[in-house]
């Protein structure tokens, strides 16, 4: 069984925001899979599934970001999840529009909510992938780029790219594992 975690901000004010990577990411899962996002718990809302034949859940915290690891905790102690087993996808500054980077394991960098998975969790060894979603213009604007709304109809094209990207990633690790799939997708 896989725990296949996306963060993001609750409420539509977040709704089209960088943020919301793992949010975005999950939902086109769900989809593909036909899997209903339609259960609250964990401090989340949540559904169960399969995907190419393993049981998942997808689990999208409803904590605001930097509170993110209560319900990843409490989704994992609840069903018994093996660290290696979860899933993190989330919206990376340091990778390009377009482009993900996947990790078996390290550090939150400067992400508020991976603070919070791997302060909660007591570990860093679960999977991570990163969905680029690049820089602002000025380090000024930093907030508002991550939390503002997309305007730009090339900046949210580069952006759909990388979220198809990670769900491409998920099935991969799933389907043959998280060494093959950095090596296709990193």
């Amino acid at each position: 069984m896989f725990l296949i975690v996306g963060l993001g901000n609750p409420e539509n004010e977040y709704e089209n925001t960088r943020h919301n990577m793992g949010f975005d990411t999950i939902n086109k899962l769900a989809k593909q899979y036909a899997i209903e996002m339609n259960k609250h718990k964990f401090k989340g809302i949540y559904g169960t599934g399969m995907i190419e034949n393993e049981k998942v859940i997808l689990l999208k915290p409803q904590t605001y970001m930097n509170l993110s690891g209560e319900s990843v905790i409490e989704a994992i102690q609840f069903y018994k999840i093996d660290l290696e087993n979860v899933i993190v996808i989330y919206d990376d500054m340091d990778v390009e529009p377009s482009k993900i980077k996947i990790r078996k394991k390290g550090g939150p960098g400067s992400h508020n909510g991976m603070k919070s998975v791997i302060q909660n969790l007591n570990s860093e060894e679960f999977t991570r992938i990163r969905v680029g979603i690049g820089t602002p213009e000025y380090k000024n604007d930093r907030i508002q780029y991550v939390i503002g709304r997309i305007s730009s109809e090339e900046d949210k094209e580069k952006l759909n790219i990388g979220t198809n990207k990670a769900k491409d990633a998920i099935i991969e690790i799933i389907k043959n594992g998280v060494d093959t799939a950095m090596n296709k997708f990193n």
